[in-house]
């Protein structure tokens, strides 16, 4: 099937990740896709918007929309956005939209634009949330799921990655009939235990790892208050993978202490793999999420990880398969919970095994690529039934 795939391609983030690794299974299972994402509008013409949408014989195929502001939370598309879109789907007449939701204008006329078309649409939302509402970061994120309810309840289907969240929508009016419930899967065969040599690179005996955002929500500095109040030893290294707009501050006030490691955001994705195979903990202690793929990639690969129950991170690594943090109370647990990891270094290899079991069991990028394919031909068939009954 033709699937015209609109998401990000850029700046880095989880909406980046979870579109790229979506596209290229469809593409590795035969499917066709036409990639529309948002890049700088250079050419006022549209000559370079269509000049990719001509070379219909290729089986991949990018569709630039001009912006005119585009960050890793929103994206603000230009004038000439909208029609260029419509333009495309009209010459590229594919068999179903999939929108990745970026928080744009734009979101809220896909409907409308694909009810027009005739094509059916379907929807990620994967916007971090927390259910309890304990903190200015989570009750910000609930009113952006106010105002997203009503426009996803127009939408064919709307792929979410947790009961949770379905719950949450549920209360905001957008019915079961439209939702789908498909975790974030990805790929075990990639992501998985073996060798590494990072912690000779690193002079580390003990390696705890924080890769992400470095951003409010992300809530790192409670990380770094408890390593600083624990006093590490020597030998135990905690890296900061990733960069964002806290980088600067934190680094001048945790700098000093030499048992950080600065590594910046790292590109290369077997870099990133072998990072995570040698490493003996993996701390995410966000103040909100969606599903995180950090996450999920660090337990693919057998690392122990310590996460907060926020978004559906919790109902990932419950019942063993990691530790759950309350985010209000990060830095006192995690003040117990880096030296019992350093006193006890066989807890990491147990929870280390159960965290890729569980990976195996419900998270793999098989099993969501083999949900989606099945979400797709049930959502176009009953688009087909909608068209002929009119």
């Amino acid at each position: 099937m033709h699937i015209a795939w609109l998401g990000k391609k850029s700046p880095a983030c989880g909406n980046v990740t979870y579109s790229r690794e979506i596209t290229n299974a469809l593409l590795d299972r035969g499917h066709r896709v036409s990639f529309m994402h948002f890049a700088p509008d250079a050419d006022s013409d549209h000559g370079d918007n269509f000049e990719i949408i001509e070379a219909a014989n290729q089986e991949a195929q990018d569709v630039t929309l001009p912006f005119l502001y585009k960050s890793t939370i929103y994206t603000v598309p230009s004038l000439r956005a909208n029609k260029i879109l419509v333009d495309s789907l009209r010459s590229l007449k594919p068999d179903l939209v999939h929108a990745s939701l970026a928080i744009s204008p734009l979101d809220f006329r896909l409907p409308e634009i694909c009810a027009e078309l005739d094509l059916p649409l379907v929807a990620t939302f994967h916007q971090p949330f927390d259910l309890k509402r304990r903190n200015l970061a989570s009750s910000t994120q609930q009113l952006t799921y106010q105002i997203y309810a009503p426009s996803l309840a127009d939408y064919n289907q709307v792929i979410i990655f947790s009961n949770i969240q379905k719950e949450l929508l549920n209360k905001l009016g957008v019915p079961n009939t439209r939702i789908a419930v498909i975790p974030n899967g990805v790929d075990a065969d990639r992501y998985s235990p073996g060798a590494s040599t990072i912690k000779e690179e690193l002079k580390a005996d003990v390696l705890f790892l924080y890769q992400g955002r470095l951003a409010a929500e992300k809530n790192v500095e409670a990380l770094l208050r408890a390593w600083r109040k624990c006093k590490m030893p020597e030998g135990c290294k905690l890296a900061i993978v990733g960069t964002g707009p806290l980088l600067a501050g934190l680094k001048a006030f945790y700098g000093s202490d030499p048992n950080i490691i600065w590594l910046g955001y790292i590109a290369d994705e077997q870099r990133r793999i072998e990072i995570l195979r040698g490493t003996d903990v993996f701390i995410l202690p966000s103040l909100v999420e969606g599903l995180s793929l950090s996450l999920l990639e660090a337990m693919s690969c057998g690392v122990a990880c310590i996460a907060t129950d926020v978004g559906a991170d919790g109902e990932v690594i419950e019942n063993g398969a990691g530790i759950i943090l309350d985010s209000h109370k990060v830095t006192s647990q995690l003040s117990t919970l880096l030296q019992l990891f350093v006193d006890q270094p066989e807890l990491s290899k147990i929870i280390g095994t159960k965290a890729r079991q569980r990976v195996l069991d419900r998270y793999t990028l098989t099993k969501n690529i083999d949900r989606l394919e099945d979400l797709y031909e049930q959502t176009m068939s009953q688009q087909w039934v909608r068209v002929s009954a009119f």
